[in-house]
């Protein structure tokens, strides 16, 4: 078996032995220069809409923000869904199922694109008008929200591909991968944008080709890199127990992602009362608050993936570990973003929008709600070791419990005279606090060991 484990191995990284923080650490790192690499050309998208076209047009792109969450939720579940059985399967050391298991994936993915795909397309503006788009940036959110559609086999593949590689702990290969795409990115925003005047459209079709080119290059290296990668004519025949096994790891996050959408398309249904400022203004917080997420976004998919290989070794005493880890992270990361909006909210704003009145209201949103960070950091960790488990009860009570909330706080919150529209920003404070608590509340009641 040692042999065989071994083997499996070779360019990959075994968290099933070793320090739990130093391995966390080796891992999360390059995931977060990644992360953090691609909201930098998304955040680049914003500065060059926000400052060279338009407010609207930036705003058009933000209403659809909660929509893309939803469609492309289903995509991203399935990833991650594929990720945690190649982690168990790779922690228990079964070298013939990781291939069947890899390939049969593609079948998963596959009909998730076909589903995101014609989802967005068709249902762009039915959903916009259901959401009361304010006039003056619906068709913009439109142009936006169908192109990305469009494209979503490609961020589907990549996002699976990558899931693979990582589930392996090679995190090094999806950076190299990610930052070839980011410049991309950037360069055809600049030229389809500065140069050819697309627009919107030019915005989308740059971020639609930078996927295309991330998924070509990842399966090509993952092709390279993994063993269990490489091509076996019986593991494309349909194994029905595999494809059963991830759909029922992947759908359960798939779920959790888009009950948590459906909540804050909910929420922007309330912003989008308040006119087209407060639309532009909520866009760039959201940005901003993006690349807060992603130290916690990727230490969550560091421990999904740890929890994934040491539960399919028997090693649950080391979950335990990484939750501990988990937990010093997110307080420092925390304290430091609180300090960031508190003193220098105002001049992140101002890269994005040129209008006072919008960097105003934003600056005072980012001030309410970063002293909520540290509930956003604990749901990322709880979240991460609980879907490396396969608790897939946590993934639907955590997807209940944000659309609750959101539906039961957000609009009650704005019908108090003293508080009015900072109850949209507050609304999400609350929501972060109350389903942190709990979802700490599960993961200490143990019944993921049982998963």
């Amino acid at each position: 078996m040692h042999t065989k484990k071994a083997r499996i191995q070779n360019g990959t990284m075994d968290m099933t032995e070793g320090r739990a923080a130093s391995l966390l650490l080796r891992f999360t790192i390059p995931l977060l220069a990644g992360n953090v690499f691609q909201q930098f050309y998304n955040l680049v998208d914003s500065i060059v809409v926000g400052r060279f076209v338009g407010s609207n047009e930036l705003g058009g792109i933000g209403c659809t923000g909660s929509i893309n969450y939803l469609i492309f939720s289903i995509g991203y579940g399935m990833s991650a869904g594929v990720g945690i059985q190649i982690a168990m399967l790779f922690g228990a050391g079964e070298r013939e199922r990781l291939t069947k298991a890899i390939y049969n994936s593609f079948y998963v993915l596959t009909g998730a694109a076909m589903l995101i795909t014609l989802t967005g397309f068709l249902g762009a503006e039915y959903i916009l008008g259901l959401m009361d788009t304010p006039p003056g940036v619906m068709s913009y959110g439109v142009t936006y929200l169908r192109l990305t559609a469009l494209g979503s086999i490609a961020g589907i593949m990549y996002n699976g591909f990558s899931s693979i590689m990582r589930a392996f702990g090679d995190t090094s290969t999806p950076l190299a991968i990610l930052v070839a795409a980011c410049v991309c990115n950037v360069v055809l925003d600049l030229i389809l944008v500065l140069g050819f005047r697309m627009g919107v459209a030019g915005v989308a079709a740059a971020t639609v080709a930078a996927q295309l080119l991330a998924a070509v290059v990842s399966f090509l290296c993952a092709y390279r890199r993994i063993p269990c990668f490489r091509f076996e004519r019986q593991a494309l025949v349909p194994d029905r127990e595999l494809i059963g096994q991830c759909m029922r790891l992947g759908l359960p996050i798939a779920a959790q992602n888009a009950l948590i959408a459906l909540s804050c398309m909910v929420l922007q249904a309330v912003v989008n009362g308040f006119g087209e400022k407060v639309v532009t203004a909520n866009t760039a917080v959201a940005k901003i608050e993006q690349l807060v997420m992603q130290p916690y976004n990727s230490l969550s998919s560091a421990l999904s993936a740890f929890t994934g290989q040491n539960m399919g070794a028997g090693k649950k005493e080391r979950v335990s570990r990484g939750f501990r880890t988990g937990l010093v992270f997110i307080g420092g990361v925390s304290l430091l973003m609180l300090l960031v909006m508190q003193f220098f909210g105002r001049n992140i704003l101002s890269v994005f929008v040129k209008d006072g009145d919008v960097i105003e209201i934003g600056m005072n949103a980012l001030r309410i709600t970063s002293f909520f960070y540290i509930f956003l950091g604990l749901i990322y960790v709880v979240r991460g070791i609980l879907n490396g488990a396969g608790d897939k009860v946590y993934s639907g009570m955590n997807g209940i419990v944000e659309l609750c909330c959101r539906i039961g706080l957000a609009a009650p919150l704005t019908r108090i005279p003293a508080i009015g529209m900072w109850g949209c920003f507050l609304c999400s404070g609350l929501t972060w606090m109350i389903t942190g608590l709990l979802s700490l509340r599960r993961y200490l009641g143990g019944k993921w060991q049982k998963a």
